[in-house]
């Protein structure tokens, strides 16, 4: 029994192999090959179609950031991980993309400024860990309510989680960087300006592989704020997505001096 079953089992890989020997030489045989003709695609029967965009939801991938302004509500901007900046004003029935023109696609968050709402800040670099995640070149601002912006530096951070600015004066301006995700180094931490971006002071140092990732104000007291540090690095085969450099720091003196809190 056992040499028939073995016997049986021989066959059947011969005659598959045969099999697969028999369509390699049907499907490579130049006689065969004469008989099959290409079709040329006449261009005049694709000229009724044509590429349009339908909105940011469906090719971006992800949303990173909404803003909505506060003043009038229907106005939204809403950064995606990988399409750019849009904008509605009628709460999303339509939109607009306002920032191809510029050299990053990827973005991480956009804020309005509380004290003057066509002042837009957007961080480039969406904040994630994914292999797929594309790059930024910095911060920028808009004065005119998306039409136009300027890139106010941090060039270096990559990646980009979140702005705020200082409702009771808006030349003070917060930029928690999380920095490049494969390397160690760039412009990474939580960084300050008290000239509305022309320059930028580094206040929370994030370590060779940790940057921030968060932060918020106290919406009762503006010289109170909370940041989240985290550290983080990727490579082709592993991700470290924590470590001792992560932690919680908080300031009472409107983000000078930092203490850990766990």
């Amino acid at each position: 029994m056992k040499f028939g079953r073995i016997t049986s089992f021989v066959l059947a890989v011969a005659v598959v192999m045969s099999g697969g020997l028999l369509w390699a030489q049907e499907t490579t045989d130049p006689a065969s090959e004469k008989t099959v003709e290409a079709k040329k695609v006449d261009p005049a029967w694709l000229a009724p179609f044509s590429f349009r965009n339908i909105g940011p939801a469906l090719m971006s991938g992800r949303i990173a950031d909404v803003a909505i302004d506060q003043q009038q509500p229907n106005t939204w901007y809403v950064a995606a991980g990988s399409g750019g900046l849009w904008k509605t004003t009628n709460s999303g029935t339509s939109w607009t993309p306002i920032f191809d023109a510029y050299a990053s696609y990827s973005l991480g968050c956009v804020t309005i400024d509380p004290s003057d709402r066509n002042t837009i800040w957007v961080g480039t670099g969406e904040n994630v860990a994914g292999r797929h995640v594309g790059y930024g070149d910095g911060v920028y601002v808009s004065r005119d309510g998306g039409k136009t912006f300027q890139n106010k530096g941090l060039k270096q951070s990559e990646h980009i989680s979140k702005i705020v600015v200082d409702p009771n004066n808006p030349l003070n301006v917060f930029v928690a960087a999380q920095g490049p995700l494969w390397a160690t180094g760039g412009e990474r931490g939580l960084y300050k300006s008290t000239d509305g971006g022309e320059t930028w002071r580094q206040v929370i140092s994030g370590g060779p592989y940790s940057g921030a990732t968060d932060l918020q104000i106290d919406p009762t007291d503006s010289r109170v704020l909370y940041a989240a540090t985290h550290q983080r690095h990727r490579t082709v085969w592993a991700l470290l997505d924590t470590g001792p450099e992560s932690g919680i720091h908080k300031s009472t003196d409107g983000g000078e001096t930092w203490t850990q809190l766990g």
